[in-house]
């Protein structure tokens, strides 16, 4: 990057955030919303437990940002809960207004083992689609480096035209370093005939050690390069974060600039790194 602030058209940015354990973390939570509001997200969305793990504080918080007058996009899955009571918290949000979530097939709660059928993303698409017609913009996600399970790349792309053949409007992607990943898999996206938006997913870089074991665990890459170069900070944690910074602040600018959607930041429900990436792309949202 150079130090002269790019300017690009601004394109949708939507944020990221996980429901907190505690009222502190809320409060932070909320702060931090406030805080992003004004790079004029088209929408907040808010992870998901199924089960009961998070479920209902998720609501609890989709509810309050919602009645704060943001756009808010709650995350969906079926994980160990049945069709009836993910029916009636589709009706909650469709009551409360909400128009917009991610639906995602979700991981089995632990114990589960094999006595439930795992449901898959397409399937709850279908689902919303029969009962709730167009009601809700539906977001799906979206691997550009493979999903850890799938048999093979093209199968992981039949498995995304699933979705959306099923309903699904666009896709979020995991997050990833090598933007030739993602223009890659969306031209092979195009070629099978999906036609819908897929908006980058965006981590930024504050904790290698935190960033590398969740890496490793869901599929996304950390170019060799850069896990060098982050290892190499130690306990610097100033000089971490600002190489973080630019270097995901190249990679929004190169994704921007060769026709990606939008972006979609995962912010594990900070401000500062993702309000430097924008400020820097000159995404002040002004």
């Amino acid at each position: 990057m150079s130090d002269t602030e790019v300017t690009h058209e601004i394109p949708p940015i939507s944020f990221e955030f996980f429901p907190p354990k505690t009222e502190q973390g809320r409060a932070k939570l909320f702060d931090v919303r406030r805080e992003l509001s004004g790079f004029n997200p088209e929408f907040f969305s808010v992870t998901y437990g199924a089960g009961g793990s998070t479920r209902d504080n998720t609501k609890n918080i989709v509810t309050s940002i919602h009645n704060e007058g943001a756009q808010v996009a709650p995350h969906l899955s079926f994980g160990g809960d049945t069709e009836t009571a993910i029916l009636q918290l589709l009706g909650d949000y469709q009551a409360a207004g909400i128009k917009r979530v991610v639906a995602l097939r979700g991981d089995m709660p632990s114990g589960m083992g094999s006595s439930l059928q795992m449901v898959y993303a397409n399937q709850l698409v279908a689902l919303i689609r029969q009962h709730f017609g167009d009601h809700f913009h539906i977001e799906v996600a979206a691997y550009p480096e493979i999903h850890p399970e799938s048999k093979s790349f093209d199968s992981d792309i039949q498995y995304l035209k699933a979705k959306f053949d099923a309903g699904a409007n666009s896709a979020i992607t995991q997050y990833f370093y090598n933007p030739d990943a993602y223009f890659y898999f969306v031209d092979a996206c195009a070629a099978q005939g999906i036609s819908q938006p897929i908006v980058p997913g965006i981590m930024p870089i504050t904790n290698f050690k935190n960033l590398a074991r969740f890496s490793d665990s869901c599929g996304a890459e950390i170019p060799r390069w850069v896990r060098k170069r982050l290892e190499g900070f130690g306990d610097d944690q100033a000089s971490l974060s600002a190489f973080g910074i630019d270097l995901v602040t190249d990679l929004c600018e190169t994704l921007l600039d060769n026709g990606a959607p939008g972006l979609h930041f995962y912010t594990m429900n900070q401000t500062e790194p993702c309000a430097a990436i924008l400020t820097n792309l000159g995404l002040n949202g002004i």
